[in-house]
């Protein structure tokens, strides 16, 4: 028995379109549920394959939104050892990038990314070496899901892949199509959206998506130096997002997460350490904060001088934090190897060019 969906689609997505489109032609409103049953369910994206659907129905899908479904088709995909990388692209050109981890115990995280390239200029990162190119739409955001979880299971999903997500408007309506039941269906409490400190965004984030997880990059604890780091500092300073946390953790009572990229020689200090703490203790509720320390990974078109910390320095500045009642881990990062590590993201903008219009739809699939 077909379910219809709520009347009232996430607008700026294709479900509002083809709903829409779907009441003009006087088409029962189940015709929108056979639909994303059709495409979430059974892997097929093309309008014309798509037999659930009276064939007046897809002539008309074709004629209104063209032969397919998604926006984002993949080009390349590298994979390695528990991790898989795919470049996407669309008609226009525009490539992006996600990453698919798979943990030992069975468990698959899935990287998005939200923005073509991105306009922060963190100096870490190679994603903001790229430069902001545009937003992705709201489609495109779950388009990125729709082609993994036609692979197979996408346990959880993690907004930390190209672009800051909190910049993009585009991030919510996604956000809205991947938590409803009747499409994603996913737990906000699988979902987790970083933020380098995008303070407007992160507050329309926790209002509207309170169960979502928040992770909110420091990298340093003082001002001065966190601006050379995060230029969006001098706009929105950390104690302004902290703030929006501390009220955010107040009222839900949900941990939310601090990003600490640590980085040989410029924020891996003793120093360093005792004051990431204090700033820690310091929140009104210091319990409900979890610091994760990712050692820096090598990424193209950043800043040369950066170094990754040695093991054991990684391990000092967690023994201060945790001598001082934080909570902290390292995280488990994968594909360093294949530059789809934390901060390596860069769709081939800055290693090669992107392939002429007339060969874009002929790349390979590739493995390696």
């Amino acid at each position: 028995m077909c379910i219809q969906l709520f009347p009232n689609p996430p607008p700026r997505t294709r479900y509002a379109a083809i709903a829409e489109l779907l009441s003009s032609l006087g088409e029962p409103a189940y015709r929108l549920s056979q639909l994303v049953r059709a495409v979430h369910r059974t892997g097929t994206t093309e309008y014309a394959q798509l037999s659930a659907l009276p064939r007046r129905v897809r002539s008309s899908l074709i004629e209104a939104f063209g032969p397919t479904f998604a926006d984002l088709r993949p080009i390349a995909r590298q994979s390695g050892d528990q991790v898989e990388k795919t470049l996407f692209e669309n008609d226009n050109g525009a490539r992006i990038e996600t990453v698919l981890a798979r943990y030992r115990t069975g468990w698959t995280s899935l990287c998005l990314s939200t923005q073509v390239g991105c306009g922060l200029g963190c100096t870490f990162c190679a994603t903001g070496a790229v430069g902001l190119v545009r937003n992705l739409s709201a489609d495109e955001i779950c388009d990125q899901v729709l082609y993994h979880q036609q692979q197979g299971p996408v346990d959880s999903i993690a907004f930390m892949g190209m672009g800051e997500a909190l910049a993009n408007p585009h991030t919510f309506p996604a956000l809205d199509v991947l938590t409803h039941p009747d499409y994603f269906g996913l737990s906000p409490r699988r979902i987790t959206v970083s933020t380098v400190g995008f303070a407007p965004g992160l507050q329309r984030l926790v209002d509207s998506h309170p169960q979502v997880n928040v992770t909110l990059s420091v990298h340093s604890p003082f001002p001065a130096e966190r601006s050379t780091l995060i230029p969006l500092e001098g706009r929105f300073p950390l104690a302004s997002c902290l703030a929006i946390l501390d009220q955010h953790v107040a009222e839900t009572r949900r941990k939310t997460y601090l990003a600490y990229l640590l980085i040989d020689g410029v924020n891996d200090s003793p120093a360093h350490a005792t004051a990431l703490a204090s700033l820690v203790n310091s929140r009104d509720q210091p319990r409900l904060f979890h610091v994760s320390v990712i050692p820096y990974n090598d990424a193209v078109g950043v800043t040369p001088a950066y170094r990754r910390p040695s093991a054991a320095r990684v391990a000092e500045f967690l023994r201060t934090l945790r001598s001082a009642n934080v909570r902290a881990t390292q995280r488990q990062q994968f594909g360093g190897a294949l530059d789809a590590a934390c901060g390596q993201l860069h769709a081939q903008y800055l290693s090669s060019a992107p392939a002429p219009a007339a060969d874009r739809r002929r790349l390979p699939i590739t493995a390696g």
